[in-house]
């Protein structure tokens, strides 16, 4: 065990650092959600206020918020799979996607949810993390990654689908944005391939 996270620390910024990060994340959404639950829930009131100038901010407060435990146990295990599959990659390649899907994801909730609609809740950066998972393999036409992106859809398909239909209390907004933040995030940070040079006659 101990020789394991050796191998993993000594690669630099490598899978040990991506576990740190989603590790980090998790923790803080946590600590947020006892604070909030020991406060009344007062601050799930500084999400994301559709519409409104005010609201802003919430896109980057509105993941570390939960309007419950219950809520929060829902996320946080996709989260933590999910995460970890992209912690492979290394800390950048984490923080690179929370930080597009999160934006994404939060400006269309900011901009297509009714107006002073409050949004808050990590599901927005859950769907990013699958959908950037399920087409990361479309660019780099890795076989491994592709074969990822399918397990992925098997074990997630569903709940993607149906998370997108509207249904009272739940932000479908929120969840179609981050998926489109993953598919972005898929294709601005996996690295072009190169196409093979042509033999010169």
């Amino acid at each position: 065990m101990r020789r394991g996270i050796e191998r993993l620390r000594a690669g630099g910024d490598g899978a040990y650092q991506g576990f740190v990060v989603v590790a980090v994340l998790i923790g803080a959404m946590w600590i947020v959600e006892v604070v909030n639950s020991l406060d009344g829930q007062r601050l799930s009131r500084d999400g994301i206020i559709a519409r409104r100038l005010s609201g802003l901010p919430g896109i980057l407060s509105a993941p570390f918020l939960h309007a419950s435990f219950a809520h929060l146990l829902a996320n946080t295990v996709p989260f933590v799979i999910l995460g970890l599959v992209i912690a492979l990659g290394g800390a950048r390649q984490v923080i690179g996607v929370t930080v597009i899907v999160a934006l994404v994801s939060g400006l269309g909730a900011w901009a297509l949810s009714s107006s002073g609609t409050d949004t808050v809740g990590a599901s927005g950066v859950v769907f990013g993390y699958a959908t950037f998972l399920i087409a990361r393999g479309a660019f780099t036409r890795s076989v491994a990654q592709i074969a990822i992106g399918v397990l992925v859809v098997v074990l997630f398909g569903g709940a993607l689908i149906l998370s997108v239909v509207p249904q009272s209390g739940i932000s479908w907004q929120d969840h179609l944005c981050g998926a489109l933040g993953g598919v972005i995030a898929a294709r601005s940070l996996t690295p072009r391939r190169r196409k093979p040079s042509s033999p010169e006659n």
